[in-house]
């Protein structure tokens, strides 16, 4: 075992990285599988059929675009001008609006009210007719077969005709990339498929705002857009931005910015372009936010009541417990000590006869917190919305809850956020809390540290710092500093290597022998946390090596054997780490949480990866006694301040660093801030919320 130290060194200069896997720890992909028994993925299948109802609706209700309120010139200009062109009839209309200035401050709207929700069975599967007319003309453009099924759900009835009008269609097909669509364009056009067709230009549009939502961004700024087109060899992207406008396949914003420079200037805006379901998500978020804050919390319980709940408990436990009684909304930060002081509040509710109810993002987190709280009220975000956990749902279809604490809220995505705000009573209390410094969702909008900056409502933050060696480093770490540590109980260790084979090599013997003998900590309750899936030191190969060592065997279902760590993705984003128990004829059986998963046959290859190493942003929501975080030297364009963090803080307690970065590791605590993300939720909240910064 290496000793403990402070500030690791090696004299491995750092390499860049050799394949093109994303560093970021984008999680594998994964669609529902059918059939599957756990409540997570029925819930997230719930939640998407509940948006896409909510997204149509939303669509109907709207009579024509707002009208712009300024002046613009420019790009800009030519914007407007297309969307008025759609008012007056010259093309085909589609939903718009701008916003060139704040708007007078307005009531929240009534909340939808919903039935209890109806978990569905499974995507409905194509018609086979449609899946072989599909095939048959991707044969013909020199596409691959298989993609068939796939192309036929993602365009719907009418895909064969489609994709021979616009062979660019292709890109909605997940995992197509542009010069594959061009190739297949070419072949079914011939000498008509150019770069500047305008249909190239119109689904390229699309399909850069689709790759941009996974990242992060409800919206992309009309410069940053133009420019991606242009890189992608569209020869006019602004025009390509237009014809997608006009032809209703993305919208157009005008958000405000600063103040006017004299009483003779026009409000400065900034024109932004994105896909209507986030715009949507965003709009509804905001609406349901503002509902939450303007709405006063339901006198269920005697001010006195409160007051001696806040009495008896300490510190800033006592601050979110007043907050929480006379407000809709509370924001709550810490980090894993702080959990504390959610579930005092929740106590002390429970205690007044409130219906008071937390919720977790992953079911590893919901084990954690209920061993916090005095009876029962714990549930995941995606079982809470789809009726399969918590209190279920009032007769006009909100949550039958006083109180909400939704714990990991950074995790929360802009639709998740929505569907949670739009299913709350008037007069109920919601609490965001989390640690605002670990990696955000995986998903569009920025919700937590957004509403943190916007100041719309109480922020308590907590004074309880998480314990020890570890506490220290990890706290270090998110206010920019790597401080040096004592670690007499060798709680942090730092192994340096020199290549990639010698990082593989040593985290191995790290979890396999090392930590259970030095630590006592067991392999089965290591958790290996690498920056991405490819590369040297990737999670394919960590897992590779770690099954050798520790679960050997010949991979008798689709390269699993009883006994595997596995994490599996019942939907994109989501991951949830399990172990294989066994397989039969309906498919590989998992036990995700003491929960008993059925994955089916032919979703196994696209859902389910082997656990024993992680990426960060898989590992988020979840902690395990120890930890070993892998920076080998290929991983320097990945990291930074809260990608470390939230490594460094997946260990209860132990953590080794097998470092092979150098200096990286440092500059990126110091250096390298969390990668920005374009959101309108500050200004749709500024003028519904006196007060709401932008």
């Amino acid at each position: 075992m290496e000793h403990a130290v402070s500030t690791p060194e090696t004299p491995e200069e750092p390499r860049s990285a050799d394949d093109g896997t994303p560093a970021d720890g984008t999680p594998a992909d994964g669609t529902p599988a059918e059939g599957a028994q756990v409540s997570e993925a029925e819930a997230e299948l719930a939640a998407q059929r509940l948006e896409r109802e909510r997204i149509e609706r939303r669509k109907a209700e709207r009579q024509g675009p707002i009208e712009a309120g300024t002046k613009l010139s420019g790009t800009a200009a030519d914007l407007l001008a297309a969307v008025r062109a759609v008012e007056s009839g010259e093309k085909p209309s589609a939903t718009m609006f701008e916003e060139a200035r704040p708007a007078p401050r307005r009531p929240a709207p009534e909340p939808v009210r919903r039935a209890p929700v109806v978990v569905p069975e499974g995507p409905a599967a194509p018609a086979e007719g449609t899946v072989g007319e599909v095939r048959e003309v991707l044969t013909r453009g020199g596409a691959p077969a298989a993609l068939a099924a796939a192309a036929a759900a993602a365009l719907g009835e009418g895909a064969a005709e489609l994709l021979r009008e616009d062979p660019w269609q292709l890109l909605r097909v997940p995992g197509v990339r542009p010069e594959q669509a061009d190739g297949f364009a070419r072949a079914l056009l011939g000498g008509e498929a150019g770069p500047g067709d305008e249909r190239r230009g119109r689904a390229l549009t699309v399909w850069l705002l689709e790759q941009a939502a996974p990242a992060g961004h409800t919206v992309l700024e009309m410069a940053a857009l133009t420019e991606a087109l242009g890189r992608q060899g569209v020869p006019g992207p602004e025009d390509a931005v237009r014809n997608a406008i006009a032809e209703g396949d993305v919208l157009v914003f005008q958000d405000a910015v600063g103040e006017p420079v004299g009483e003779d200037e026009e409000q400065p805006v900034r024109v932004l372009v994105g896909l209507e379901r986030c715009a949507l998500a965003e709009e509804s978020l905001a609406d349901g936010l503002a509902r939450l804050v303007s709405s006063a919390p339901k006198q269920d319980g005697a001010a006195e009541e409160w007051e001696r709940a806040a009495a008896a408990a300490e510190g800033s436990a006592a601050d979110l417990i007043r907050a929480a009684s006379g407000h809709g909304l509370v924001l709550h930060t810490g980090g894993e000590a702080a959990l504390a002081e959610p579930a005092a509040l929740l106590d002390a509710a429970h205690g007044m006869g409130l219906r008071a109810w937390a919720a977790t993002y992953s079911t590893v987190g919901r084990e954690r917190f209920a061993s916090r709280v005095q009876g029962p009220g714990v549930a995941t975000v995606a079982g809470l919305l789809s009726g399969s956990e918590g209190p279920g749902r009032d007769p006009e279809g909100a949550l039958a809850v006083d109180l909400l604490v939704v714990l990991d809220a950074p995790q929360l995505d802009v639709e998740t956020a929505a569907l949670l705000t739009e299913s709350l009573p008037d007069g109920a209390r919601l609490v965001l809390s989390g640690d605002p410094a670990v990696l955000w969702s995986v998903g569009p909008g920025r919700v937590f540290a957004d509403l943190l900056t916007a100041r719309a409502c109480p922020q308590v933050a907590s004074r309880r710092p998480d314990p020890g060696p570890l506490g220290e480093l990890v706290s270090g770490v998110g206010v920019g500093e790597l401080l040096q540590v004592e670690a007499p109980e060798k709680e942090v260790v730092i192994v340096p290597v020199r290549d990639a084979g010698e990082a593989v090599h040593r985290t191995v013997q790290l979890v396999a022998d090392s930590v259970p003998r030095a630590i006592g900590v067991p392999a089965e309750e290591t958790q290996v946390i690498t920056p991405g899936h490819g590369g040297a030191v990737g999670t394919r190969v960590l897992n590779a090596a770690l099954k050798d060592r520790l679960n050997p065997g010949p991979g008798r279902f689709a390269g699993f054997d009883p006994g595997d760590r596995v994490a599996w993705s019942p939907v994109p984003g989501r991951t949830l780490p399990g172990r294989v128990v066994g397989a039969d004829a309906e498919g590989l059986r998992l036990d995700c949480a003491g929960e008993t998963v059925v994955v089916p046959r032919d979703r196994v290859e696209q859902t389910v990866r082997h656990g024993w190493a992680l990426t960060a942003h898989q590992a988020v929501g979840s902690r395990w006694p120890a930890a070993v975080v892998v920076l080998p030297g290929d991983a320097v364009p990945a990291l930074n301040r809260p990608w470390i963090y939230t490594a460094f803080s997946r260990a209860d307690r132990h953590l080794s660093v097998v470092h092979g970065v150098d200096q990286a590791l440092q500059r990126a605590v110091t250096d390298i801030p969390a990668k920005p993300r374009t959101t309108r939720l500050p200004a749709l909240l500024a003028p519904q919320l006196p007060g709401a910064a932008e």
